[in-house]
């Protein structure tokens, strides 16, 4: 276990270096580490790092999230207004609207079996765009009209409303119902994830004010606390609506509002451990990529990727309509919502795993929109924001 951490680290740095060095996504390279490493090509990481890889891309998630939210102004976010509602739902309807109308002709598959493929394509990948967008605030680049702002927020909330909608199209696919209170679970649990998150951040501001601690102290409560909430959302997923990981930017963005100074202090701590769950989370993603599946895929898969691409493009186009953006800043929203990474790691395998018959290309279409669409979409951001933002 000890020698396949020290290849993940220490073989994944060294490959996003490189990366970095050939103007690349450095992400590019951890996700190549994690193919060659993993069961797939060379099978070299240990059985037991890949029973935890679902909990260890998890807490790269939280750190990550936990780190957004302390670095939010909730006074951008007001700013932002509707289009930060629409980005949270509208691309992906719009992306599993393209699904529905491609993936039957390209791929001979259902209605249903397209709507599925569509919800696990669907969502964007919090892990590849929140670090993009951090860097876009320390630097100042779009701040002044909120553009990262309005990316984080939409880039946040659009996974809980693409997850509900997998497990409601998988519910029919198994022969189950799906009542119209699963669809009400979407905004409740967005609701009561900012509710909580809130009032712990608040709690948790007028403590830190009392009691002196380290910050290195402080990190550990945040992220004990955040490993609290992501239990208790799977404790109670089938009785309350509740999303732990808005929970969890809503507490650093609380934590933000009463006390600037300390968040601005933990944020550079977290900075710090994104710096090894970065490599950890990009390297297991990629271990989880069967690259056989990509290979058997042909251009019908590579296709329909880059179709349904191009409908989440419209649709947050239509999200940003009678805005102050002009076109160059709409046009990087546009690049900037397209990666995906975590999300189609996470689920992807589960149609297979229920023994439905999309399951094998569901699984293979989702392993090629994480080859396309993180590289491309982090090495666009990349090379575009200066170019389309103003500093």
């Amino acid at each position: 276990m000890l020698l396949s951490v020290a290849m993940i680290l220490l073989l994944g740095m060294s490959m996003g270096m490189v990366c970095k060095k050939l103007h690349l996504p450095g992400l590019l390279g951890m996700l190549f580490t994690g193919i060659l490493l993993g069961p797939y090509v060379l099978n070299w990481i240990d059985v037991s790092i890949l029973n935890l890889s679902p909990d260890l891309r998890r807490i790269a998630l939280i750190i990550i999230l936990t780190r957004a939210g302390l670095s939010l102004d909730i006074n951008d976010l007001k700013k932002v207004g509707r289009p930060a509602i629409l980005m949270c739902f509208v691309p992906a309807c719009f992306e599993i609207l393209g699904m529905l109308a491609l993936a039957p002709k390209l791929l001979g598959v259902s209605l249903l079996d397209a709507a599925i493929l569509g919800a696990v394509v669907g969502a964007v990948s919090p892990a590849v765009i929140v670090p993009k967008m951090l860097k876009l605030m320390e630097e100042g680049y779009g701040t002044k009209k909120s553009i990262p702002q309005l990316i984080l927020a939409g880039a946040s909330v659009d996974d809980v409303f693409v997850i509900v909608l997998f497990t409601a199209f998988t519910g029919l696919a198994q022969g189950s119902s799906v009542s119209l209170k699963s669809f009400f679970n979407i905004p409740l649990s967005i609701i009561s994830g900012i509710v909580v998150g809130g009032i712990i951040g608040i709690l948790f501001s007028n403590f830190f004010k009392k009691v002196h601690l380290r910050d290195t102290v402080k990190v550990m409560i945040l992220l004990s606390v955040s490993f609290i909430l992501v239990t208790f959302e799977d404790m109670v997923a089938n009785i309350i609506p509740f999303a732990s990981l808005i929970a969890i930017m809503s507490m650093g963005i609380a934590l933000k509002q009463k006390r600037e100074v300390v968040a601005a202090r933990l944020s550079l701590k977290f900075n710090k451990l994104w710096v090894v769950f970065e490599v950890i989370l990009f390297v297991l993603v990629g271990a989880t990529v069967d690259i056989h599946y990509a290979v058997s895929a042909g251009a019908a898969s590579v296709l329909l990727i880059l179709g349904v691409i191009v409908f989440r493009m419209v649709g947050v186009w239509v999200c940003l309509i009678k805005t102050e953006l002009n076109l160059k800043e709409r046009l990087f929203c546009i690049i900037a919502y397209t990666p995906k990474a975590t999300v189609q790691a996470a689920i992807a395998g589960v149609p297979l795993a229920m023994g439905l018959a999309c399951g094998k290309i569901t699984l293979t279409v989702a392993v090629v929109s994480i080859l396309i669409a993180a590289p491309v979409g982090a090495f666009l951001i990349d090379i575009s924001y200066k170019k389309l933002l103003k500093q």
